[in-house]
């Protein structure tokens, strides 16, 4: 049983994915079920803000059961290296409601 078309292609690549409450989790996928709950590797969030950069808050290896993800997203590691976060601002993002 397959728990979305792509995941698969994922594994062993840095991912983004967005929570229900709003975190922003980003790390490499290691593994999934077919309820979706996702195994990160070297994992961190990223917590946004609108007086100062971003934040990252080491979690290192990480679950993250399936009924609270929203979005899952490859995310081009050229791209993110080159963003300087300490000069990003943002809004946190509020809470997904279904």
């Amino acid at each position: 049983m397959s728990s979305g078309p792509g995941l698969e292609s994922l594994v062993d690549q840095q991912i983004s994915i967005i929570t229900n409450d709003g975190r922003n989790i980003v790390g490499v996928l290691k593994g999934f079920d077919q309820a979706t709950n996702i195994i990160l590797d070297e994992s961190h969030e990223r917590v946004y803000s609108t007086k100062e950069g971003v934040q990252q808050l080491v979690l290192g290896l990480y679950i993250i059961r399936g009924d609270n993800i929203s979005i899952v997203g490859e995310l081009d590691e050229e791209l993110d290296a080159s963003l300087d976060l300490s000069k990003l601002r943002a809004h946190p993002l509020k809470p997904i409601i279904h």
